[in-house]
This record gives structure tokens, sequence and C-alpha cells, in this order.
């Protein structure tokens, strides 16, 4: 689809029957017979009726009154909404708690309804709900308690099925209708990938089904529901899908973090002894230190050591581990000293308290001859992504089910490298023979703007990557690329704040930039020190701000 297509006052209804029609040749073995029903009549309903459902689907919530529906591409409401009403999709007489009523009326309505249950007049719509909710009548249709009002409420009543519809052709529920509408105006635009025949997340019925109890059972968790029912539902769930199996991974991982803030600590030990999700393990580790026990703690701890999941576990366990010695009476550990960092120390004056202490920085720094680029993340990030853009968006089975992805759904699993291995290889080699330079710069005018999880496009300009390449060596840039690699989730972030560019040396420093009161946090102690095992220019810069009216120094 292109910009065009949003001058066809029915475009929505046009991305609604892609939408469709992806389903039926992708997912006709999945689809229920209600799905399949449903396929089947939407396709040999009038074209009015077509666009006023996905018009009510589109919208917010399910309940809408006649009065408030006007789209001229659809005429008369009265006559579209017939066969939805003859189908059931719609309801014209749902019954409605004085609550549910309350949310289709305006404040001069609910006077003119229930105004002889109000004693407030200028009262807040939510105090009159709560004056009213015990007096006023059991549920019952619009017109019954409106019988005033010349307007008629319809109720939609087959949400949940187009979720589901949803929900197979994004994979996730987060992402909406509006995508479309997004994509034909170029405001997201998405690198178009080949569909393999078993790239499907969702690839049968019992897929669907549990993707749909996992979302369901995350709205109750975010609703309040007692965690205690939701985990043992969430882990009698038989899966057989790796990308479902991580989905509740996650899921339980948010509820052992709820049970440690609730003060459950036998809950939460009991979520992450069975949660395989990355870092589990090390807030199981935390937990049974709060409870004293410290024993049961240092075995996991030390058992842990020796295979690490990821650096950050590490990093926390040269910390836990000898704490939990010393708690338990063994010798004191010495700790292994840290690495000097270059060191810069400034005293600047607040030019403008609405701009961060880095802008500061920068401007203190820059110069035409060494200029200096607030950069943080979105420098080696993108760096990386143009580079290794082929293996990013390969066309592995389980890797893009739907036009819309940012990117693999894999990204972040721990065979994401490994599965591409040949790829990034192939990637890499151009760092040793020198093609890198002319292919960055290539990617980055033909895909600028095309979404990528690792592309930073507002912070990117022709002039930053032509001093980046030109500066930054391409040992430097692999060992940076590398480590990404190891784990994508934590190494692409903590990376310094600011880069400075010597031009015509050729050379250059990262700077981490540290207010007043500010420290560095663990992954950017874990950058500094990787920087610094490689031998790369890196300093932190830490600020103090100068009294109005004093001059500034270093």
């Amino acid at each position: 689809m292109t910009a065009s297509s949003l001058d066809d006052p029915f475009y929505y209804l046009n991305n609604f029957q892609q939408v469709l029609g992806w389903l039926t040749q992708r997912y006709a073995d999945v689809l229920s017979f209600e799905e399949q029903r449903f396929v089947d009549d939407f396709a040999a309903m009038p074209r009015a009726s077509q666009g006023l459902l996905v018009r009510m689907v589109m919208r917010k919530g399910v309940r809408f009154r006649h009065s408030k529906l006007n789209y001229p591409e659809i005429g008369e409401i009265g006559l579209a909404v017939q066969p939805l009403l003859a189908l059931g999709w719609v309801e014209d007489q749902a019954e409605l708690e004085v609550a549910e009523l309350f949310d289709v009326l305006l404040k001069a309505e609910i006077l003119q309804c229930l105004g002889h249950l109000i004693e407030q007049p200028k009262a807040k719509k939510a105090e009159w709900l709560l004056a009213v909710a015990e007096r006023a009548d059991p549920p019952q249709a619009f017109h019954a308690w409106c019988p005033q009002l010349d307007d008629r409420l319809y109720s939609l009543t087959i949400m949940p099925l187009c979720d589901r519809l949803r929900l197979m052709f994004f994979g996730n529920l987060y992402q909406d209708w509006s995508e479309f509408v997004l994509a034909d105006l170029g405001i997201f635009t998405y690198e178009s990938v080949e569909f393999s025949t078993e790239s499907r997340g969702l690839r049968n019925r019992q897929d669907v089904d549990a993707c749909v109890f996992l979302h369901e059972c995350q709205q109750r968790f975010e609703a309040g529901e007692p965690l205690e029912a939701i985990v043992a539902q969430v882990n009698a769930l038989t899966l057989d899908n790796p990308w479902l199996e991580r989905r509740r991974g996650k899921l339980l991982y948010q509820l052992g973090e709820q049970g440690e803030r609730m003060g459950d600590f036998t809950l939460a030990l009991c979520i992450y002894r069975e949660c395989t999700y990355p870092g589990a393990r090390l807030r199981m580790i935390r937990v049974l230190e709060r409870i004293g026990e410290y024993a049961l703690a240092l075995q996991l701890g030390e058992s842990a050591a020796q295979a690490p999941q990821s650096a950050a576990e590490t990093q926390a366990l040269l910390r836990i581990v000898p704490r939990l010695r010393r708690k338990l009476g063994g010798p004191p550990v010495p700790r292994a000293l840290a690495r000097e960092v270059q060191r810069l120390e400034l005293q600047l004056p607040r030019v403008d308290p609405t701009l961060s202490v880095e802008y500061h920085v920068q401007a203190h720094l820059h110069d035409d001859a060494a200029p200096v680029h607030y950069v943080e993340n979105s420098l080696i990030n993108s760096l990386f992504g143009l580079l290794c853009w082929p293996a990013i968006f390969a066309p592995l089975p389980g890797a893009f089910f739907h036009p819309f992805q940012r990117g693999p759904v894999d990204l972040l699993n721990e065979d994401f490298h490994a599965r591409r291995a040949d790829l990034f290889a192939a990637c890499f080699a151009e760092l040793d023979d020198g093609r890198y330079r002319h292919t960055i710069l290539r990617r980055f005018a033909e895909k600028w703007g095309v979404q990528s999880p690792f592309v930073f496009w507002g912070a990117l300009s022709e002039t930053l990557l032509e001093q980046a390449l030109d500066c930054l060596p391409a040992e430097h840039l692999k060992h940076w690329f590398s480590r990404l690699l190891l784990d994508i989730k934590a190494n692409r972030a903590g990376m310094p704040d600011l880069i400075q560019f010597w031009l015509q040396h050729k050379t250059y420093r990262m700077i981490e930039v540290k207010g007043p009161g500010d420290r560095l946090q663990d992954n950017q102690l874990r950058w500094l020190e990787f920087c610094h095992e490689h031998r790369m220019p890196v300093a932190v810069c830490y600020v103090q701000w100068l009294p109005e009216g004093a001059e500034q120094g270093a």
C-alpha cells in the first residue's frame, strides 16, 4: 500500500481486508470455525456495513451511540447497521450497569435521565456516580435508562474475535490497526522481508489459545488480582512453542518481582525457581539473602558464577558472593581494584537550566577541529545496525510474522547470533578488508527511515557518520559489535554520552558525563571496563555548577 491509498475513503476497510486475506492465506489451518465463518460472512456483507463494523472495531471501547457515528462514505448508519444486528455482531438491546451508562452520556444528559437521583447538580460526574450507584435501577437497555433521548446505543459483540485475528496477524496485542495508516503516511517504514512458510508465530490452534490466555493473565495481573492463582495457571500451561515460552517466562518474572514488592518472598522464590527468563536466577539469590538464607544463596551464587548467564550477572555476583561469605563468617575477600579511568573535572555555569548537563559539556568541549557529538547509545548501535542489516533482517523461520516488524522476534533470544553466525561473519569480514565504510554510508542512504532495532535515525547525519568512520578504527568497531552480539539486551545500553573526534589526527575520545551527585551505573561500568580492556580512549567527566557570576574553570 502507498500513501495514495489514503485517498480512498474506505482505506481503513481495505487495510482490514488485507489482514483477513493474509490470515486466510497463511493461517487457514489455524482459524477456528467461528473465525472462518466471520471471514466468509464479512466478505458477503454490503460495503457500507463492512465499513461501519471496521470503524467500530478500530475505535476505543465497544459501545457507540448512533448520533456519534457520522461517516460520509458509509451513509445512513441505520441502514448499514442492520446486517450487523442480524448476525449478532452488534446489539442495540444490551443491558447496561449504571457505571456503563455514565460512560456514554454527557453531564447534561445524565441530569436529564437521572436528575431525580442527583442532589448536587454542580458536582463532578464521578461524584454523581458514587451518589446514585446504590439507588439506581438494575441493569437495563439504553432506551430504558434514557427514554427522553432520541438515540440508540450499539454494543459491539465481535471485538474478542477481532482481537484474536489481530493477535494472529501481529503476534501481539500492543500493535493495532493504526500501523497501516502510519505506514501509508510514511511515518513508519518497515523493511520488506520475504516470509517463509514456517514464519508463523502461532503455529496451531493451541498456540493461539495459549497466547490469548497469557495476555489475559497479564491483564489480570495489571488489574491487581491475587498473584497465586495467576502463577498457578501460567505454570500449568502446556507449551511447545519457544516464542510463547519466552513470553511465559517474562510474565512469571514480572509476577516474581511483584511478589518481592509485596513482601511475599516465599511466592517470589517459587516463581524464580521455575522461571527460565534471564535474570530470574539472580533475583532468587537476592531474595534468599533478604530472608537470611545465606548458605543457600551462596551455594546458588557460586554455582551461577561458574556459568554466568550474562556480563550483568557476573558483575552482580562479584559483589554478592563475597558479601555472603562474610555473612557466613568467612574471611574477608579483597575486592579487585577498579581500573583507573581518565577523569575530567569541570566547573561550568548553568547557562540554560532546561538543557541537560551533557549538552553543557558538549558545548564547552566542542571545537571545529575537534567536534563533540551527544550520541550516548545511538552511534555504535547504528553503525552495527547499518553494517549488519542483512543478518538482522534475514528471513529465518520464526523471525518475521507480518509486514510491520521493527526487527526479528528472536532478537533477544540466546541463539539469535548462533542462528545467523555465517551472515554476521560475512558482515564482520567487511571490517577486515575495508568495505564497511562504503557499505555503511550506502545503507544509510538506501534505508533511511526504515525501522530497525539498532539504528537511531533521528540521531544520525551524514557528517556524523563520515567523522565516525574516519576516526573510529575498524578494530574497535569489531570489538564493540562483537560485544553487542554477546548480550543484545544488556549491551546496547550504557555507552558513554559524548564522543569527540580529532579530525586531523583521525582519533577520538568517548566521554561519560556525570552531574553533581550522579554516579556510574552498572552497565556504564561494564562498558568502561570493556573500553579499557581493548585500549579504547574513554574518560569520565564530573561536572559541578558554578554559582551565578563566577568564572568557569576546569
